[in-house]
């Protein structure tokens, strides 16, 4: 039996909410919290205490994870929660945070006395609700014990990249990752729009890549939501991957690359979001291809 956990959640939005009823569901006792109540009201159902604030939500805490937008709102969160952390307490940070911001997270737990993983996840809506995260994690050993019951309620692989969160090398692996993630998604969106504007059906296009080099399972399924209109909801929204986007560009600048095709990625997926996509799964950077939105 796997030791039950008190386990605080920290933003419950697509995945966070995902995350929390996995955790109950595995046992473990879940407090929860959503700078939106609503967004977390319906965990109650699956036996989770719905907090008033973050405080309130991390006491007795064996574990906290958040899963907030960027760093900053997960830096600004969990000062509000400090009053009620207690030092020793695992805090697992799963957002992707960029390198400077993880940084300032760590600088954080170490100011505070807490065991700090730097831990993101692979994966979108319909495997987070499946528990079939990938989550990539970095921290110390001593208190891996603790931390690797809520990995395994949360995903079906925890790949460890080292025993120092503060180096972030958990999210240098989830930003190369996600640099692939937005220019697949960016390209397939590209394609559909050029194959609409030459009067190209697309089903001649996945004919002639069947089966090939060409062909991927990726592509097939971003194009399928944006071909047949189930854009929402999202799988990993437009905003949230533009703020992914703009992470990766300045990683590349710190460290001497150039990354063209993620600058460029992050202006459509930032243009989309004007149009009023930005709510909308990230293939809807499809739309940045058209001044107005596609013909009828």
């Amino acid at each position: 039996m796997t030791e039950q956990l008190t386990v605080s959640v920290l933003g419950t939005g697509i995945m966070g909410a995902a995350m929390a009823r996995n955790l109950a569901r595995a046992g473990h006792t879940v407090r929860v919290w959503n700078r939106t109540r609503a967004k977390a009201e319906p965990l109650a159902a699956e036996g989770a205490h719905v907090a008033a604030g973050p405080a309130e939500a991390v006491e007795s805490a064996d574990v906290v994870l958040t899963m907030l937008y960027d760093a900053a709102a997960t830096l600004e969160t969990m000062r509000r929660a400090a009053p009620a952390l207690r030092p020793g307490t695992v805090w697992s940070q799963s957002t992707t945070a960029g390198l400077e911001g993880v940084a300032d997270l760590a600088a954080f737990a170490r100011e505070q006395g807490l065991l700090f993983y730097d831990a993101p996840v692979l994966g979108t809506r319909e495997p987070a609700e499946a528990g079939r995260l990938t989550v990539l994690a970095a921290g110390p050993a001593e208190g891996r014990d603790r931390v690797t019951p809520v990995f395994d309620a949360v995903g079906a692989r925890t790949v460890w990249t080292g025993e120092d969160g503060a180096a972030a090398s958990a999210t240098r692996l989830k930003l190369v990752a996600n640099s692939w993630v937005v220019a697949v998604t960016a390209a397939a969106g590209e394609t559909l729009s050029l194959a609409e504007a030459l009067d190209v059906a697309p089903d001649a296009f996945f004919d002639l890549i069947a089966g090939g080099p060409l062909d991927m399972g990726y592509l097939r399924a971003k194009s399928a939501l944006i071909l047949e209109g189930r854009l929402s909801p999202a799988q990993f929204a437009v905003t949230t991957a533009a703020k992914d986007a703009r992470l990766i560009v300045r990683a590349g600048e710190q460290h001497g690359v150039r990354l063209d095709v993620a600058a460029a990625s992050a202006e459509r997926l930032e243009r989309a979001a004007g149009l009023g996509h930005g709510e909308e799964d990230m293939a809807a950077a499809y739309y940045a291809g058209f001044d107005a939105g596609p013909a009828a």
